[in-house]
């Protein structure tokens, strides 16, 4: 599905009961809502509603040119929620999705009914705009994500996860591979230059961290540090996950994600 959100077209999909409270899913850099399969029926199954959304510049959302910011991302996810009339939402983010949930959070906070953030960090590395200059040249050069292709698919997926379910490793890929360049840009921008650990402080909301043990982007120590400075934040680790923690141990996943939204902070719309 199509909405236009400040004249520009944004890619989702919602399902589910129209009376269910809403879990609103967030993907990486480099992905797209189908990031998300293995979860959607865990949710209807649950008695939600599963929206998931592409950002700009991803799956089926309208790319602007680059850079962009955490905070336009977030505003992005605010404007639709709006326009579909989702006065509130669970908010389940990965990655760069779970940057946007921290920002929506803070910004957006009565839109947003509970935190579940995998995978992530509060703020950008020091040195994370040098690390990323080398690849961000090799795809300005050939004007495709073909040359961060491996490596990047080495740090979500582990050989194990592989070579048990290659058709799916092989769908991730095909979504890498169609990423616009100028969506990947973008997106690189607004993960490098982020930092809210001053304002995680001040979020009032229900919030879990969640990692894979093996994550080698936005390893544990980040997440427990996320987790730290969120009030009443918890943390909880996936074994032999590496940083799709979602695609790689989904039943692990699915039963914490579940076992979350159960909890009495979702039992509203």
């Amino acid at each position: 599905m199509l909405a236009t959100v400040d004249g520009r077209r944004v890619h989702y999909d919602l399902l589910g009961a129209d009376d269910a409270p809403v879990v609103c899913f967030a993907h990486s850099l480099a992905s797209d809502g189908g990031m998300w399969a293995e979860q959607v029926a865990a949710v209807l199954d649950g008695g939600f509603r599963a929206l998931r959304v592409d950002m700009r510049g991803h799956g089926g959302s309208e790319a602007l040119p680059p850079p962009y910011s955490i905070d336009a991302l977030a505003g992005d996810v605010a404007a639709l929620l709006e326009i579909l009339g989702i006065e509130r939402a669970h908010f389940v983010g990965l990655s760069v999705g779970a940057m946007i949930g921290q920002t929506l959070a803070i910004r957006y906070g009565a839109k947003v009914a509970s935190l579940l953030l995998s995978d992530t960090q509060p703020s950008s590395p020091a040195n994370a705009r040098a690390g990323w200059s080398a690849p961000l040249a090799m795809v300005r050069q050939s004007n495709s994500l073909t040359p961060v292709r491996s490596g990047m698919m080495r740090a979500w997926l582990s050989d194990a996860f592989k070579a048990r379910r290659p058709e799916r490793w092989a769908q991730i890929e095909r979504t890498l591979l169609a990423t616009p360049p100028a969506g990947f840009e973008g997106c690189v921008a607004a993960m490098t230059d982020f930092d809210v650990t001053a304002e995680l402080p001040s979020v009032r909301i229900p919030a879990l961290v969640v990692c894979g043990a093996a994550d080698p982007m936005t390893p544990p120590a980040e997440n427990r540090r996320l987790a730290a400075l969120i009030p009443g934040a918890r943390y909880e680790e996936i074994p032999d996950a590496r940083h799709f923690a979602n695609v790689e141990q989904p039943e692990t996943f699915n039963r914490i994600m579940t076992a979350w939204l159960k909890e009495p902070h979702a039992l509203s719309p």
